[in-house]
């Protein structure tokens, strides 16, 4: 199977979607224990949920679910948040903090699924940023997660519904996180009041910090969605509500034509400073 979906279109904006696919190869499937077989870390529906908002954009969609290996994880192995709690590139426990694996995958086999998996989705990314810049002057990476609105291994208390993430105001022009703000916050676009956060407990992971780079004309952008707003329930089996789903829908069409508004006038100043 190709680990890898993409879908090309000629705004400057570019859905990044690592964390949406459930294929885990038969050989990787068989060494899972049964929780892990579950996939309960799934990003469950984000490419149902983003499907169809705007029509020019790219999408570059994992289709290998993150306990294969994490897309959205540093290929050297580096922690996103250093002394909190997290799980790796090849994740030994779940969100849970509980083992998914009869038989964890050693330092080989990690690397095994790097060149098969991850490499492949970044050479995807890259090479859409590559084509977007070169028609724009700009590109914008736009990275979509959902989550879970409780997990005590990672963080206390209720996660609000969006969480935008640009690793303290680093890897995007200020225009383009205050614009996403705005919309999440933002009355006459949506049915339902939403509790928003940028820069909370979740300020970006590897592909948002290693792609972001306004300096170069490329800024990166990670909202992390509270899958409350959208699934029937937070539990199997991760039944799809369209009718949750659709004001969070219409704000994230705003967003998104807002942003390629913005991108589109190439008026943008620099990133702030952490």
């Amino acid at each position: 199977m190709n680990p890898l979906v993409v879908q090309q279109g000629n705004s400057p904006i570019i859905l990044g979607q690592p964390h949406g696919g459930t294929y885990v190869p038969a050989d990787i499937l068989v060494r899972l224990n049964d929780r892990g077989r579950e996939l309960t870390d799934t990003d469950w529906h984000i490419h149902r949920l983003y499907d169809g908002l705007f029509a020019d954009v790219t999408v570059v969609q994992a289709i290998f679910h993150r306990y294969v290996i994490d897309a959205n994880r540093d290929p050297a192995g580096g922690s996103l948040y250093p002394g909190q709690n997290t799980t790796e590139l090849c994740p030994i426990t779940d969100f849970d903090g509980l083992p998914i694996w009869d038989q964890p995958p050693d330092a080989v086999e990690i690397e095994r699924r790097r060149q098969v998996f991850h490499a492949p989705y970044h050479a995807a990314l890259a090479a859409e940023i590559a084509r977007v810049t070169a028609r724009h002057g700009l590109a914008v990476v736009f990275d979509c997660h959902s989550i879970r609105s409780t997990i005590p291994f990672l963080f206390l208390g209720f996660l609000p519904i969006f969480n935008i993430g640009t690793n303290g105001g680093l890897t995007c022009a200020p225009e383009l996180s205050d614009a996403v703000a705005g919309e999440v916050s933002n009355p006459d676009f949506s049915k339902s009041k939403f509790t928003a956060v940028l820069n909370g407990r979740f300020k970006g992971g590897w592909t948002t910090r290693h792609y972001g780079k306004p300096e170069d004309h490329v800024h990166a952008i990670q909202l992390e969605i509270a899958q409350t707003a959208y699934l029937e329930t937070e539990n199997a089996p991760w039944t799809y509500s369209p009718g949750k789903a659709a004001p969070v829908r219409e704000v994230l069409r705003n967003i998104l034509s807002t942003l390629d508004t913005i991108a589109r006038s190439g008026d943008l100043t620099g990133a702030r400073h952490a």
